[in-house]
Order: C-alpha cells, then sequence, then structure tokens
C-alpha cells in the first residue's frame, strides 16, 4: 500500500511537472517568435546540459540553422531564453537601447562568491559605479607603464624555450601560454614573481587551473534557478580558490602598504589608490581623475574581487589567444613569415622591442584579429532584459527578466559575413574589408558600454608574447595534433580536447 501510495505520489507530481513546462513552453508561441520544439523537461538544451556539445558551438549550430528568423527562442529548461541573430538588433541591444539591456543576467551571492563580487558581474548602479572607477586603469599611461613588466615574461618565456628549439621538440603551447599569462598577470595585479613559466606545477599555476574547474551545470542552474544556488550554499568556484586569492591580495596589500618607498606602477598600485582616494593619483601632478567622496572608496573586499577578475580574465583569453593564433602562424607558413618580416623590421627601426613599436606592427594586429574572430575567447555573449521594451525591427514585445543570447561564435563564423569562415586570412581585417560589414559583427571583447574594459592589456600582452617567440623562433605543426578540434564541453570558452602541440626550430 505505501509502495502504491508513493508511485501514485511521483505520477501526480511528474504529471504537474509536465503540465507546468509545457504550460511554459508556451511563452514564445504566443509571443508569435519562431522557437524550435522544446522536449520534456531540459528545453532545447540538452545537448549543453548532458555534456554532448560545448555552450558556445551549441549557440553557433542554432544561430546557422535559424538565423534567418532575425531573433528566436530557446527554453533553459522552462525558462525562456532569446537569441539574437541579426546584427542590426544586437546593436539595438548592445548600444542603441542599452538602458534596457545592461545586466549580464548572472545572479551573484556576495556571501557565497565573494571573489564575484566585480565589474563582470555585478549589475545596475552598482556596475555603473565601479566601471567608472577602473576605466582609467587600462588608459595608455598606465599600458605603457606596465610594459616593461610584461616584456620581462616574455623573455623568460622565450628564454625557458630555447631548449627546446635546439632540440626540435614539440610543445603543448596552451599549457605554456597559460604559464606565461599566469606570470604576467601575478605581477601586474599581485606584484609577485609566480616562476611559473619554470615551475609548471607551482601553487599559483595549480591555482589558475582551480579557477577554470567551474562546472557548466552549476553556471546552467545560476542562470535559470539561482534561488537553488542560494538555499543549498553553492559555490561557484571552490572555495578554496576564495580563501587562496583573498588572502594572497590581502598580503600583497599590506606588503606594498609597508613599502611606500618602493613605486610600483601596476594593477595593485591602482587598486590601492582606489582604496585609499576613490579615485587614481596621476603620477605626474598628484591630481585626482575621480571624485573624493569617501563612499567611492573600493572596500578591501571590492578591490579583492577586481583582483581576481582581472586575474581571471588576464590569464585565461590571453592565453587560448596565443594559443590559436600560432597554431594558425604554424599552419600557415607565408602568413608566419610575413608577420616576422613585419616584426623584424621594426623591431630594428625602434632598436628593440617598445610600446611604440608594438603599436606599429599593423599586420600583427590584423593576425590577433583574425584569431579573434575564428576563436573568440568568449563564443556568446549573455544580457538580460531589465525593463519592457518594444525591440523595434521585429515589433516584439520583450517583458522584463528575459535572457538574451548573442551568439558571437555563430557570426564570426558565418560564411555570408566572412566569406570562407574556416579558412585562416588576417587581410579580412584591412581597412576597406572591415568597412564592408556591420561593426557588430566583430565582438571578441562584447559590444557597448558593457564592453571589456581589459582589451587594450590583453592585446599587449598578446602582442609581447608573439613578437618576443616569432623574432626568434619558427612554429610548425605536430602529428599529435587532432584536427578539426573539438572543445571541451566542460568550458565556457573554447578549450581544445587533447591540447595543441607544435614544433619549435631556431630560426
Amino acid at each position: 500500500m505505501v509502495l502504491f501510495e508513493a508511485i501514485e505520489a511521483f505520477i501526480i507530481a511528474l504529471t504537474i511537472t509536465y503540465v507546468y513546462y509545457k504550460y511554459r513552453f508556451n511563452f514564445w508561441k504566443k509571443r508569435n517568435v519562431f522557437n524550435p520544439t522544446p522536449s520534456f523537461p531540459m528545453g532545447n538544451m540538452s545537448a549543453i546540459m548532458t555534456g554532448r556539445k560545448q555552450a558556445g558551438v551549441y549557440a553557433h549550430d542554432v544561430y546557422l540553422k535559424y538565423k534567418d528568423h532575425r531573433i528566436f527562442g530557446l527554453y533553459l529548461l522552462f525558462k525562456p531564453i532569446l537569441v539574437i541573430a541579426d546584427p542590426n538588433i544586437i546593436q539595438i541591444i548592445l548600444a542603441k537601447k542599452f538602458e534596457s539591456f545592461h545586466d549580464r543576467g548572472l545572479y551573484i551571492n556576495e556571501k557565497i562568491n565573494p571573489l564575484f563580487d566585480n565589474l563582470v558581474f555585478i549589475n545596475g548602479k552598482k556596475w555603473k559605479t565601479l566601471r567608472k572607477k577602473l576605466m582609467p586603469t587600462f588608459k595608455a599611461e598606465n599600458l605603457k607603464q606596465m610594459f616593461d613588466i610584461v616584456k620581462e615574461c616574455g623573455e623568460e618565456l622565450t628564454n625557458y624555450l630555447e631548449t627546446k628549439a635546439q632540440m626540435r621538440d614539440s610543445v603543448e603551447m596552451k599549457d605554456m601560454f597559460a604559464r606565461y599569462t599566469t606570470d604576467v598577470i601575478m605581477s601586474t595585479v599581485f606584484g609577485i614573481k609566480s616562476n611559473c613559466i619554470e615551475e609548471s606545477n607551482n601553487e599559483y599555476r595549480k591555482q589558475s587551473k582551480n579557477i577554470l574547474r567551474i562546472k557548466i551545470s552549476r553556471i546552467i542552474l545560476n542562470m535559470s534557478m539561482p534561488g537553488i544556488m542560494d538555499l543549498f550554499s553553492i559555490p561557484l568556484i571552490d572555495r578554496s580558490v576564495n580563501t587562496f586569492f583573498t588572502n594572497l591580495f590581502r598580503k600583497s596589500v599590506k606588503n606594498r602598504r609597508g613599502h611606500k618607498e618602493i613605486i610600483r606602477y601596476d594593477f595593485m598600485n591602482i587598486l590601492i589608490q582606489l582604496m585609499d582616494n576613490g579615485y587614481e593619483v596621476e603620477s605626474d601632478n598628484d591630481e585626482k581623475t575621480d571624485v573624493t567622496s569617501t563612499v567611492n572608496k573600493l572596500t578591501m573586499e571590492e578591490a579583492t574581487s577586481q583582483s581576481f577578475i582581472f586575474f581571471l580574465a588576464g590569464f585565461e583569453t590571453s592565453a587560448a589567444t596565443s594559443m590559436f593564433a600560432i597554431y594558425e602562424l604554424a599552419e600557415n607558413q607565408d602568413i608566419q613569415d610575413k608577420v616576422r618580416q613585419e616584426i623584424d623590421e621594426i623591431l630594428e627601426k625602434h632598436g628593440g622591442l617598445t610600446y611604440e613599436a608594438v603599436n606599429e606592427m599593423t599586420y600583427l594586429e590584423k593576425v590577433i584579429n583574425e584569431t579573434l574572430r575564428k576563436y573568440p575567447p568568449i563564443p556568446m555573449l549573455n544580457r538580460i532584459c531589465t525593463k519592457d521594451i518594444d525591440l523595434p525591427i521585429v515589433n516584439i514585445r520583450i517583458p522584463k527578466g528575459i535572457p538574451i543570447v548573442i551568439p558571437v561564435l555563430g557570426l564570426h563564423r558565418d560564411p555570408s559575413i566572412y566569406p570562407d569562415p574556416e579558412r585562416f586570412d588576417p587581410e579580412r581585417f584591412a581597412e576597406d574589408e572591415k568597412a564592408k560589414r556591420h561593426r557588430f559583427t566583430f565582438l571578441p571583447f562584447g559590444g557597448g558600454r558593457r564592453k571589456c574594459i581589459g582589451e587594450p592589456f590583453g592585446n599587449i600582452q598578446t602582442k609581447i608574447e608573439l613578437v618576443s617567440l616569432l623574432s626568434k623562433y619558427r612554429f610548425k605543426p605536430h602529428s599529435q595534433i587532432a584536427v578539426p578540434f573539438i572543445f571541451n564541453e566542460k568550458f565556457f570558452g573554447l578549450a581544445v580536447k587533447g591540447g595543441v602541440y607544435l614544433v619549435i626550430e631556431p630560426r
């Protein structure tokens, strides 16, 4: 009898759940928005939720299949999501009607995830205030001051690879570049010599790997049912990561304040100024660049979380971009020769690697942009409708709270926008070619006012890395590479399964 009642209760619960989902699955139909048929109980995204497909690749596939609808609806479990496939509508959402789409739609409980209380994840007025404080961080003057710090790491990487080049060894490039970028960010953000290039598995490298172990299931849960995350106090990352970076930042601040005679122009210096003054002090005349009110000073907790996102965004995206760039140059020796010729000529002109020299390398810039097109670090963008709006062009009313997805990888590999999209062709980014395309069809760093403010630093970091290596070495493909690439379903970004191995040779 008890068993029968349990089965009966289960059937009733299942029936209620089915009816609820079916009712919710009418959301887009009621609004005359095209929606591929969802399935119970996962909606349209079972491929992501069951780990069969990487999230950005899934968005790419549905974009190419349904892009003619300009917009289309999907369901994440029971939650309706709107995918934008038209560049003009993307521009409306990211720029023209930004006030209705200013948040990313990522819910963060600061008590459970204190390191995520940063510029990337926070919303509303808090985001606007913080962005205003942090924008000067990446101005040209600061990048110039940090140039030598990054250059030193590039030299260490080049020296480390010398023996491997002499032996014509193969090198797994993603790990190598991740060690370099970890050293760069540890030095510029925390003022610490992490030495990951030489010590491939030290504590700093271990923690950088731990950061990337965010489970896709937790991201999905955060987007669809954040209340569950709160109820069971589920963090996005392991708590040991929070402890490590919090202690590291506090120790670095204490050390810097205790040795004020040592002035180091890096992100740590800027964050301390924002904690002490609420603004960054100009190096030449000590004038402030922001308001002086006490309420505008960064707290220790806020500064810690900004240092964390500088680290997370700076080491992983730049490492991936450098890896894909050097792989494509290995596969396309003529392009590698052309960019190396430019590097040689400009380095000779400037007498070595300088900030001005790097910024003159226009063909290298094209190579990096073509890499970002083919392999965008963030393959899809997320926004959320923050207030009801009648969406122009398609004349659809979008209610507050609806998540928005922009399939960046899909746009970047759309043959109607970029002909023969699998071909690596830096000349796509010649000025006349760029002028032919809608500017919202190239979004490696996002777009509009929530575009990544760290783009200038990321570009400098990648350029120094590539210049340092290409000026001394030649890269060729290794038979161990599995092509076409299969991207790891467990990562939000484009991480290649099996790694990317290249043969390195002296010039």
